[in-house]
């Protein structure tokens, strides 16, 4: 009996012991990332955090794990691109116009009215020729860095004290614009000035007068809560409000090939689920700023601007260089 006893608390113990081992296991295999954006997280830039965060999960089997820094808790997104290229974070998402700092063809997505409409917006950043060529542009310009995805936030449109009805509305006002080549040319030809400032400056801004306009999605103008100091959003979508989902060279280098497999596999979730889910989030936000009193001017006529913009498509292209023009070309050709 004294034997038995004793074979079983030796039983007990080397179960114990791997049961310990296996914990413990499972704890160093669990790894966790960094993901940082700059708006709120109840914006399509948390939406594409939540789809990443929750498929990488599913498929590393919780081995790969998200660690979400919204809202610039890491810096705006001139100082992200930066911490993405140093491995200092591991994964972002930034705007295209905001990446230009880092590849300035990146401006391409940025030219006005190149996107007829939210549909072919969707199509376009769908679109396989599309997504390889934004990528063999950001891996032939920019080191540190690769592109998993691409997102959008829908259109971007104009927002002030006053209303925007046409393109001679803007003449000599202040309009914040994003770092750009694209936006510093568009603007001056509609007969407005413009002033770069990051976007955490940009309330503020509006509400000293400072700036008399901004643009931007109008899921962003109302979480960001811009129409307490600028309370008409004129409707002129002159502009995509894009971006891309990143990931850091150096993670991307540390990974085996499963786990970049699934990371892969995660982005291109985001790609496949985002955009629309943060087009009907452009739809809510309108619908709660009508409801909240807000002065939406639906009727701007968009044909001055469109007269004016049409002639930049192909000069600024040309001007950013060889991967701008041929994005624009098959922008073009999406139906």
């Amino acid at each position: 009996m004294a034997r038995l006893a004793r074979v079983f608390a030796a039983i007990l113990a080397f179960v114990a012991a791997g049961s310990c081992w296996t914990a413990d296991g499972l704890s160093q295999e669990v790894k966790r990332f960094r993901f940082a954006y700059d708006q709120p997280h109840n914006t399509g830039y948390g939406v594409a955090a939540d789809v990443f965060a929750a498929k990488l999960g599913e498929l590393s089997r919780t081995t790969l794990a998200i660690d979400q820094y919204p809202g610039a808790q890491l810096g705006q997104e001139p100082q992200v691109l930066q911490l993405l290229r140093s491995g200092d974070l591991d994964f972002a998402i930034t705007s295209s116009a905001n990446t230009a700092t880092l590849s300035p063809q990146a401006g391409v997505f940025s030219l006005h009215f190149l996107f007829r409409s939210d549909q072919h917006l969707t199509k376009a950043l769908a679109d396989p020729g599309v997504s390889k060529a934004v990528r063999a542009m950001i891996d032939d310009t920019a080191q540190g860095v690769h592109v998993l995805a691409l997102a959008t936030l829908g259109l971007r449109s104009m927002y002030s004290k006053r209303e925007i009805h046409r393109v001679e509305d803007i003449k000599g006002l202040k309009v914040r614009v994003q770092a750009t080549a694209t936006e510093d040319a568009m603007f001056p030809a509609y007969g407005a000035q413009t002033v770069h400032m990051p976007f955490g400056s940009v309330y503020t801004s509006l509400q000293t007068g400072v700036v008399d306009i901004a643009e931007n999605g109008i899921n962003v103008y109302l979480v960001n809560k811009h129409y307490e100091v600028a309370p008409v959003l004129s409707i002129t979508e002159h502009e995509a409000n894009n971006s891309l989902v990143w990931v850091s060279d150096k993670l991307w280098q540390s990974l085996t090939a499963e786990q970049k497999g699934w990371v892969q596999a995660a982005a291109d979730e985001v790609a496949r689920v985002e955009p629309g889910k943060a087009l009907e989030l452009e739809k809510q936000s309108q619908a709660k700023l009508v409801s909240i009193g807000v002065k939406v001017v639906t009727d701007v006529d968009k044909s001055g601007f469109v007269k004016i913009a049409e002639p930049y498509l192909d000069k600024i292209a040309g001007e950013l260089g060889p991967h701008a023009t041929k994005i624009v070309k098959l922008v073009r050709a999406v139906q």
